[in-house]
């Protein structure tokens, strides 16, 4: 009998990184996490930190596991990570950073950059996509880099994104898995690799091919943990570190979401409905589906990009009695908030709310802006409450909406992850604003455990991904629609909710157009 039959899995966060093991069957044998400020900024709207902060929290969380004394550290097979998107990082030939990374929460844009493309320009010209394309190069960290830090970026070897970079330092091979290909790079999202020589995105940025990583399939090998790094993290030396995918890629099949026909919500920081697909299908004209966690699939995804993020805002903004009882009680303060979804009836009297705190290319556009209409005087800070709550699942409806338009498919069932899917009344909410029924995992670390069913199916524990799949993963419970709650939300939805951006937006463009915010 094998005795290597455990995984261990790094879930690389915006505000924690964990050290997860599971067993062949996708049940948690032990986990330790280390929190962390998510950024500093040293101008507003720049988000950095230091990239050693990662590499020493990973060491600490695992050398915590092994203390801990609960997992046998010789039945480790393998190894996988999975990491927040879009975070770059800068190094030297010896894989040392150059300057801070630069996170996916970073508004910085470089404007006025030369839009020179040959053929491509009379194209995108045709085809009214000029704007996409000045909004990629705007958006690209490698052009502010190269346009600011010159020398920086000079005397970069490697331009590497978050996994890519624990990769090395796990390893030391500049490698990193298709799955974790989320950002502005020169990737060819069609064909799940770089883009071929003649791409336009070339063109829009600094970065030649050689500074990029080798690219591996989730579920290959990318190499073997080095002496160094197990007398750093206690990790064995020799085991594989197997390729994955980006947190939200391992979120969809960490929570069972295989078939097009069920649709993997997830309630983070960015909240984001997904499905996986085998057919290429952009939700939106222009922007791609992301490589799925599974070797030749795509997950179809479309953004609420604060998310439950305004979580967080109504916690500082109007949370104060909960954060102080949660003091003295020792608990997280988001608890307590269940207590104000009981006071209020489903639609929150009339208060709707449309999550746009951060706009974005396509719909909704740069312009936009939040907005909550309908307020009386019958309405507090718990109708506010659960208005965002619902206001977040209609955005996330009408993507869904727009994925099945898209992609020709119906989504049929839900499945919910993030931290948002551990308050049942959230979930009932989602069931009946959706009207579907909401599974919740068994477990709440579905990016970790997504991860480890690439590990296994790399390595031989189950047949195949789908087997890897179907043993590791399953549904704890099922929220079913209240139908008469539907009917309320599904007329708020239709009559009042999806009107509301085409209306406001005149308003929002006056308001950018007075105040130059937002920035566009």
């Amino acid at each position: 009998m094998n005795t290597r039959d455990l995984i261990l899995t790094i879930d690389n966060g915006t505000l924690s990184l964990k050290a997860l093991i599971f067993d062949p069957q996708g049940e948690l044998l032990a986990k330790e996490r280390v929190a962390f400020k998510p950024y500093y900024s040293k101008h507003p709207g720049w988000a950095e930190q230091d990239p050693d902060l990662f590499w020493g929290a990973l060491c600490t969380a695992c050398q915590r596991i092994w203390k801990m004394g609960a997992v046998d550290r010789t039945r480790i097979a393998g190894v996988g990570i999975t990491t927040q998107r879009g975070t770059v990082i800068n190094v030297d030939r010896g894989g040392r950073p150059l300057r801070p990374a630069i996170l996916w929460l970073d508004q910085r844009k470089t404007r006025d950059l030369d839009f020179r493309f040959g053929p491509w320009s009379l194209l995108f010209k045709v085809a009214g996509l000029k704007s996409t394309v000045a909004y990629f190069q705007a958006e690209a960290e490698a052009n502010w880099i190269h346009t600011n830090q010159r020398d920086i970026w000079e005397r970069t070897h490697k331009y590497l994104l978050l996994s890519g970079y624990l990769t090395y330092r796990l390893t030391g091979e500049f490698k990193d898995s298709v799955g974790c290909q989320v950002g502005y790079l020169p990737f060819d999202y069609r064909r799940l690799k770089w883009a071929r020589n003649w791409d336009w995105k070339w063109r829009c940025l600094p970065v030649r091919r050689e500074m990029l990583p080798e690219l591996v399939p989730p579920g290959q090998v990318l190499g073997y943990i080095s002496e160094s790094a197990s007398d750093q993290t206690g990790i064995p030396a020799g085991l594989p570190l197997i390729a994955a995918g980006a947190d939200k890629a391992c979120e969809v099949i960490g929570s069972g979401s295989l078939d097009p026909s069920v649709g993997c919500l997830s309630f983070g920081t960015t909240a984001t409905i997904n499905i996986t697909s085998k057919k290429y299908v952009e939700p939106i004209p222009m922007l791609p589906p992301y490589p799925s966690a599974m070797p030749g699939f795509y997950t179809v995804e479309v953004q609420v990009y604060r998310g439950y993020w305004m979580v967080n805002w109504f916690k500082e903004q109007f949370g104060h009695p909960e954060k102080k009882e949660a003091l003295k009680r020792g608990v997280e303060p988001e608890q307590l908030f269940e207590r104000l979804l009981e006071k209020i009836p489903p639609s929150s009297m009339g208060l709707v709310l449309q999550p746009y705190w951060t706009p974005g290319l396509k719909s909704p556009g740069p312009e936009a802006k939040g907005a909550i209409i309908g307020f009386g005087d019958v309405h507090t800070r718990a109708h506010l409450y659960r208005a965002i709550l619902e206001g977040l699942a209609f955005a996330l409806r009408e993507g869904k909406e727009r994925i099945e338009k898209r992609g020709g498919t119906s989504i049929k069932s839900l499945r919910v992850s993030g931290g948002g899917s551990q308050s049942d009344r959230a979930m009932q909410l989602t069931a009946d604003v959706f009207g579907l029924p909401a599974a919740r995992p068994h477990l709440y670390e579905t990016s970790g455990l997504g991860a480890a069913v690439d590990v296994a199916a790399g390595l031989g524990l189950h047949r195949d991904f789908r087997s890897a799949v179907k043993a590791m993963t399953r549904v704890s419970r099922v929220f079913e629609p209240d139908p008469a709650n539907f009917r309320l939300y599904d007329a708020l939805y239709c009559q009042v909710y999806k009107k509301m951006y085409r209306r406001l937006r005149p308003l929002y463009e006056k308001i950018r157009e007075i105040t130059g915010y937002p920035d566009g």
